[in-house]
C-alpha cells in the first residue's frame, strides 16, 4: 500500500470514530404504541430526540458509504501496465495483465499482499542447448505430481491427507514440469496413486488409477517428439507385473529407455537428440530394487543419488544424502535427485521456500556432490514464489552446466564460455519451436483471487455494517 493509500484509510477510521460515538448516544429505543398517542411532553421530548437520533444515523451511513466507495477504489490493485504487457513482478489486476509465462498472484508469507507477475513456466533446456548428454541438463520435477489440490474424490466423501500441487500432471507438462514423483499402490485390485502411510492406499488417501495419470504423460509424449520426461516411482505395488501392466496399459511401453542400456559406473547418458532418434523418451525409476531383474524396470539408486526428502532436505547449508543412495559425490552414478520440499507441505509458504533458501540450496548441493549441478529438481507446489522462484534457479543452474553462462538464456551454441549480453533475468520464458513447449497457458491465475475477495468482503461488511445498528 503506497502513503496516498495509507493516508485515506486512516482518515476514514478516524471518521469512522467521530461519528460512531454520536450515533449511539442519539439511539433511544421508541416509547409502547399503546402510549404514543398520549400527551406526554416527556415522551415528546424523546420522541424528538429519537427522530434526531434517526437522521444523524442516516448521514453516518451515508457518510460511511462514500467513504468506503472510496476507499475500495483507492485500494483496489492497480496497474500501470494491463492486457498482458506487465512483467515480472510487475503490479497486477488479472491474470490478462502478465506476459505469456506469468500469472498474477501474490506472496503473503513474505508481506508481499499485492497481486503482482510471477513467472510460471519453465525454459526447456533442450530447445536452446540440444546435443549434449542426458545427464548435463537440469529438470523441473514435481513431488507427489498426483495429490492435487481439490482433485475429484473417487473413493468416498473425504479425502485426509496432504496435497502437494495445484494443477492437473497435463497443465505441469506444458508449464515445463520434466519429472514426476508418484506413490503407487496396490488397491481396489488396480494399482493406485495415493499419498499415504503404512505402505498401504486407504479410501481417504487415494487420488486416482495410475493410469489416469500415465495416460496423460502419454498423450504429451505422443503429441511433442522432441519431448523427454522421467517418472519416479515410490513402488508400494506388490501384485506380480502389476507396475509393468499398469505402464503397458497406458501406451508407455514403446518410449522406455531400456534398462539394459542405461549407462552404470557413472558414465554418461546418451545424447538428448541419440535418445529422442531412438524414441527412448521416458526414463523410469523404481524405490524397489526387485522390479530391476523382474520387471525390467531400473532401481532408482542403482543410477542416481539422493539428498534427504522433507524438512532434513531443508537445512541450510547441508546437503546429506538419504539412506538409500550412495553418497552425493559418488561416481558411481551419473544422475543427481535434490528434494526440496517441507514434510508438511503449506501452500502458503511455498512462494517463501522457492526464492533465497531454493537458490542457496542449490548451492550447497553443488558443493556436496563435487561441483556437479543436481539433473533433478523437486519441489511443492511448483509456480508459487516471489517473483522467478525455481524457473529462475533451473535458467542459472543450466547456464552454467551447458554453456558456462549465468543463465541459458544467455547461451549460444556451440561457443562455451561466450555468452549473450543479458542485463536482465529473461522475464517471459522462450517458445521451444520443437514440439510448442509453451502452448499452455498458466493455470493458477486464481492465485491472485484470495487476495481480491478478502480485501472485498472486508470492505462489503463494513459497507452493510451500520445498517445493523
Amino acid at each position: 500500500m503506497n502513503s496516498g493509500e495509507s493516508y485515506f484509510g486512516l482518515l476514514v477510521v478516524a471518521r469512522f470514530r467521530l461519528l460512531m460515538p454520536a450515533a449511539c448516544v442519539a439511539f433511544e429505543p421508541p416509547a409502547p404504541p399503546c402510549f404514543a398517542a398520549q400527551h406526554d411532553p416527556h415522551r415528546m421530548n424523546s420522541r424528538r430526540r429519537f427522530n434526531g437520533g434517526s437522521q444523524q444515523i442516516a448521514s453516518v451511513k451515508g457518510g460511511l458509504i462514500l467513504l468506503l466507495s472510496l476507499l475500495i477504489f483507492f485500494s483496489a490493485p492497480s496497474a500501470a501496465c494491463s492486457d498482458g504487457t506487465c512483467q515480472l513482478r510487475d503490479s497486477c489486476a488479472a491474470a490478462a495483465d502478465c506476459s505469456p509465462g506469468l500469472y498474477c498472484g501474490n506472496c503473503a508469507a513474505m508481506g508481499k499482499n499485492q497481486p503482482f507477475c510471477i513467472r510460471g513456466q519453465a525454459t526447456i533446456p533442450t530447445s536452446i542447448m540440444s546435443g549434449l548428454p542426458f545427464n548435463k541438463y537440469s529438470w523441473l520435477v514435481t513431488h507427489n505430481s498426483f495429490s492435487i489440490v481439490n482433485a475429484p474424490l473417487l473413493t468416498g466423501p473425504q479425502r485426509i491427507t496432504f496435497t502437494n500441487q495445484e494443477d492437473s500432471v497435463t497443465n505441469q507438462l506444458l508449464n515445463g514440469v520434466r519429472g514426476f514423483m508418484l506413490d503407487m499402490y496396490d488397491f481396489e485390485d488396480d494399482i493406485w496413486l495415493c499419498h499415504s502411510f503404512n505402505r498401504q492406499c486407504f479410501n481417504i488417501t487415494a487420488f486416482e488409477p495410475a493410469v489416469n495419470t500415465l495416460r496423460e504423460i502419454e498423450s504429451f509424449l505422443s503429441a511433442r517428439p522432441y519431448e523427454i520426461v522421467t517418472i519416479i516411482i515410490e513402488d508400494y505395488v506388490h501384485k506380480p507385473r502389476g507396475l509393468s501392466k499398469v505402464f503397458s496399459d497406458a501406451g508407455l511401453d514403446r518410449y522406455k529407455f531400456p534398462v539394459s542400456e542405461m549407462p552404470t559406473k557413472g558414465h554418461d547418458w546418451p545424447t538428448v537428440d541419440e535418445m529422442v532418434a531412438k524414441n527412448y523418451r521416458l526414463l523410469v525409476f523404481t524405490s524397489d530394487s526387485s522390479k530391476e531383474t523382474a520387471e525390467g524396470i531400473a532401481y532408482q539408486w542403482n543410477y542416481m543419488v539422493e539428498n534427504e526428502p522433507g524438512d532434513p532436505g531443508l537445512r541450510p547449508r547441508s546437503c546429506t544424502n538419504r539412506k538409500e543412495s550412495k553418497g552425493l559425490d559418488s561416481r558411481s552414478a551419473s544422475l543427481f535427485l535434490m528434494n526440496y520440499f517441507p514434510t508438511i507441505p503449506v501452500q502458503d509458504e511455498a512462494c517463501k521456500e522457492h526464492s533465497t533458501p531454493l537458490s542457496d540450496m542449490v548451492k550447497s548441493c553443488y558443493k556436496a556432490a563435487g561441483n556437479l549441478m543436481p539433473n533433478f529438481v523437486a519441489v511443492n507446489f511448483y509456480m508459487r514464489s516471489d517473483g522467478g522462484g525455481v524457473f529462475d534457479d533451473l535458467d542459472q543452474m543450466n547456464g552454467q552446466s551447458l554453456c558456462g553462462c549465468n543463465t541459458i538464456t544467455a547461451c549460444k551454441v556451440g561457443q562455451y564460455g561466450v555468452c549473450k549480453d543479458i542485463a536482465a533475468p529473461n522475464t517471459t520464458p522462450g517458445t521451444n519451436n520443437k514440439g510448442g513447449t509453451f502452448s499452455g497457458s498458466v493455470q493458477m491465475t486464481s492465485a491472485a483471487a484470495p487476495i481480491i475477495k478478502s480485501a472485498t468482503t472486508f470492505y462489503v461488511f463494513f459497507l452493510f455494517c451500520p445498517f445493523l445498528l
